[in-house]
């Protein structure tokens, strides 16, 4: 029996198109949600991505302040941009894309972002509230993956919950969203010191990878029916393809769907929730603006 594929599209749509009705009551008080991203050089998967968030951006009837900056930006150009955003009424949410240039630090630009208008949810002050529990701006895809899980009605509460990475942007995030007791489930993390991975993969009952690599998790590592969230977004070499490459997740698909119970395919899955999930905090600083004024 093969697994129920999550179409993460789908569900990105509906996502948007909520926002998208939400933002015509906002321009009705006049005022237009407007998010600014950043991008510095041409790295094409960062053009790729600042290209579909434009395009969300547009969809859901907001402003597309983006800047695109030369590769020679110096930091200091960069915070001086960041700055005038800041203060910049008109514009409710700032995102600049990573990774940066080597010669500008990453944690010093992010750091720069008002918190009322980080959206990405990567600032000090957001990642706190998210700890504590009080409301601010998530993570993107984190807060993504939770509305995949609510969305199909997979549980949550009292499941054995095992995270593949721990980075800040999802790994981190991830498990500290899913022990909220919203969410109530019991977390692991594994990461690249973690001993015998499969020895933790065959215990959860919702499986999280981003771990960065083709094939972390494959068939016999996964418990029959259970949930398995692929994050990994990889560029395979495949001269079958106009682009010449594919793209692939973290987990191997076509063996885990003969075991799982729900499978996020990659490209489809996990991705358009991300972008989805940054026009809705778009909407929710352009709201907190509104009852501001």
């Amino acid at each position: 029996m093969s697994a129920i594929i999550i179409d993460g599209f789908s569900i990105a749509e509906q996502v948007k198109s909520d926002v998208a009705a939400k933002v015509v009551n906002l321009k009705q008080k006049g005022i237009v949600p407007c998010l600014a991203v950043i991008l510095v050089g041409n790295n094409p998967a960062s053009v790729s991505y600042v290209t579909g968030k434009r395009k969300a951006l547009v969809q859901a009837g907001m402003e597309d302040r983006s800047l695109e900056l030369p590769e020679s930006t110096t930091e200091k150009e960069l915070l001086s941009i960041i700055e005038k955003l800041n203060n910049d009424n008109t514009v409710h949410g700032i995102l600049v894309q990573l990774p940066l240039p080597a010669h500008i630090n990453a944690d010093t630009v992010t750091t720069a972002i008002s918190p009322s208008k980080d959206v990405d949810g990567f600032h000090p002050y957001n990642i706190g509230n998210m700890f504590a529990g009080k409301k601010g701006f998530l993570p993107c895809t984190p807060h993504g993956i939770c509305v995949l899980l609510k969305t199909m009605n997979i549980k949550t509460d009292g499941a054995n919950v095992v995270v593949i990475g721990r980075s800040n942007i999802v790994g981190k995030p991830m498990a500290l969203l899913l022990v909220q007791k919203e969410y109530n489930a019991t977390v692991t993390v594994c990461h690249t010191g973690t001993k015998n991975l499969a020895d933790y993969t065959r215990n959860a009952d919702i499986l999280i990878v981003a771990s960065g690599h083709v094939n972390t998790v494959t068939k016999d590592m996964v418990k029959p029916g259970a949930t398995v969230i692929d994050v990994g977004v990889n560029r395979i070499p495949d001269s079958t393809k106009k682009s010449g490459f594919r793209l692939c997740g973290d987990v191997d698909f076509e063996g885990v769907k003969d075991v799982a119970g729900y499978i996020t395919p990659v490209p489809r899955g996990v991705g358009p929730m991300t972008i989805a999930m940054l026009i809705y905090n778009t909407l929710e600083a352009a709201e907190t603006y509104a009852e501001s004024v």
